[in-house]
């Protein structure tokens, strides 16, 4: 009996030493592991439930099998986020157009699952963070193909493709340093964000996805709408922009390829239930280049993941942190310690003191201005505005990086450039260089320089003055004198038809100027050869 009784007393202590975990559970990885997701693996654990009678050692071991199986993290992403999957299907022809067309494509589906493995392990992660379904891990498929660089036609960017204005909502930075929009982490959380509070306001995912494509108030009145006409109020029941209606259909297509892969004979790449990538703190401004030299990187993996920085230099005061692949984080560490080079950055910013042409700002910084125009991405014909902050090369011998408030608010703002042509106009009676300065909107000082005289002067009647006007003010007068002529040309081509409906008195007069105009017309292709 003490026997029994001693018995009993171990099992329930090793009973409540055995730990649990829900097969859905997303315990944040722990960054020391070299292989977090993997690390998790427990330990056989015993029954949670004693039994009554005397242990049978067979039922207990099968029991613990089947235990131990289910507490297995998942083998890879792909079944993670299987596990994860809490929306409603959807079912209809739309959902198997759509299926169909990603099936038939399956060299497009390799690039885009290809690519997803640098950013769907964060994804993935925020998601369950946040308990939301991980369908929505597979929207930017949708949006971008997976592509944090892709700008469409209304210029929403980036891999979750938001415009410049609901970026600016969710507090994604644009400036001329860097497009948070395209940035891995801060466009993740402003995504789901958006679609947490979309999913709030419509209680529906669905619902919810298509406000994301078209906009919670288009949804918003959609529904109101239906409600009016007692119709249903369901995704599938509103009037809806085709993008709109093809949208949730294509996120349940790839759902269901990814749920079904050998279904639709699609092979999914291996992406390990793993980080793919850490975040490093950057503490001097530096080159891009040599950022991805110190990690050890091609150029090509940095800039993928860290799409944001469109300037070949990193401010620390702005970009306080990089993303770099798990194992080249330590490499870069290590590298950054060890730099000896003492200077980090050879770009640094310089702010345009007034309102000047290219080639002016590139003379003042030290540059060719087709170098200038290419590090800051400046069209042809375009002036730069007063303020403007551009990136110029820094000098051995400045020390101080870019100031925060520069770094997080520096904008690159543009006029168009006015092309003047050279040309003389005739003054009239009473002409002055502040009249004529007036009539063609100069200034009276230019028109005094360019006709060596004085601002207050006055021009004889007749007098040739010479101007330097627009080329498009030139046009357009141009233009205006052409359509003059053309009238005048109407009105000519007209008048013998007016004059053959008067009295057959007026014929003999009319033969006569027929007979003129033949032998002016004639004269015409003469004077055309010399």
């Amino acid at each position: 009996m003490k026997l029994h009784a001693l018995g009993l007393t171990c099992i329930l202590l090793l009973a409540g030493c055995a730990t649990t975990q829900s097969p859905t559970a997303s315990t944040p990885s722990d960054p020391s592991s070299p292989n977090p997701s993997f690390a998790r693996s427990p330990s056989a654990p015993l029954p949670a439930v004693i039994p009554s009678g005397p242990l049978d050692p067979i039922a207990t071991s099968t029991a613990s099998s089947r235990s131990v199986a289910h507490l297995q993290p998942p083998a890879d992403l792909w079944d993670r986020i299987r596990r994860g999957f809490k929306m409603n299907n959807l079912d209809s022809d739309l959902v198997r157009q759509q299926e169909q067309w990603y099936a038939t494509r399956p060299d497009y589906m390799q690039r885009m699952t290809e690519r997803s493995r640098k950013y769907l392990f964060h994804i993935v992660e925020e998601l369950e963070r946040r308990d939301m379904p991980t369908e929505l891990a597979l929207l930017p498929f949708i949006e971008s193909a997976f592509n944090p660089q892709a700008v469409s036609s209304a210029r929403a960017a980036g891999m979750w493709q938001f415009m410049p204005a609901t970026g600016t909502y969710f507090e994604l930075k644009q400036n001329v340093f860097r497009d948070d929009r395209r940035d891995v982490l801060a466009s993740t959380r402003a995504a789901l964000d958006y679609l947490q509070k979309l999913h709030g306001m419509f209680g529906d995912w669905h619902l919810a996805l298509a406000a994301y494509n078209w906009g919670e108030g288009s949804v918003g009145r959609a529904i109101a709408k239906n409600q009016r006409s007692g119709l249903g109020t369901t995704y599938v029941d509103l009037n809806m922009p085709n993008e709109t209606r093809f949208y949730v259909p294509k996120l349940q297509a790839v759902k269901n390829i990814v749920a079904n892969p050998d279904t639709f004979r699609t092979e999914l790449p291996l992406i390990y239930n793993h980080p793919y990538f850490q975040s490093v703190t950057v503490t001097r401004d530096m080159d891009v280049q040599l950022a991805a030299r110190l990690a050890d990187i091609s150029l090509e993996d940095f800039k993928a993941l860290n799409p944001s920085m469109s300037r070949p230099v990193i401010l620390a005061a702005g970009t306080p942190q990089i993303l770099l692949p798990w194992d080249n984080a330590t490499v870069f560490k290590r590298n950054f310690e060890a730099h000896a080079a003492g200077q980090y950055a050879s770009w640094t910013a310089w702010s345009a003191p007034s309102t000047m042409s290219v080639s002016d700002a590139a003379r003042r910084v030290g540059m060719s201005e087709n170098d200038l125009r290419s590090v800051n991405t400046i069209p042809p014909r375009m002036l730069i505005k007063a303020g403007s902050v551009l990136i110029v090369p820094r000098s051995a011998a400045k020390q101080d990086d870019v100031a925060s408030h520069v770094a997080d608010n520096g904008q690159l703002s543009l006029e168009p450039e006015i092309v003047t042509r050279k040309t003389t106009v005739k003054a009239g009676k009473r002409d002055t260089v502040k009249s004529i300065a007036s009539r063609y909107r100069l200034n009276a000082s230019d028109v005094a320089q360019w006709n060596d005289t004085s601002a207050s002067s006055a021009f004889k009647a007749g007098q040739q003055v010479v101007v330097y006007l627009p080329i498009r003010n030139m046009s357009t007068r141009a233009s205006a004198r052409s359509s003059a002529h053309s009238s005048s040309v109407a009105t000519r081509k007209t008048a013998p038809s007016k004059v053959a409906k008067s009295s057959r008195q007026a014929q003999p007069q009319l033969k006569r100027v027929a007979a003129k105009a033949s032998s002016k017309s004639a004269a015409r292709p003469a004077a055309k050869a010399r």
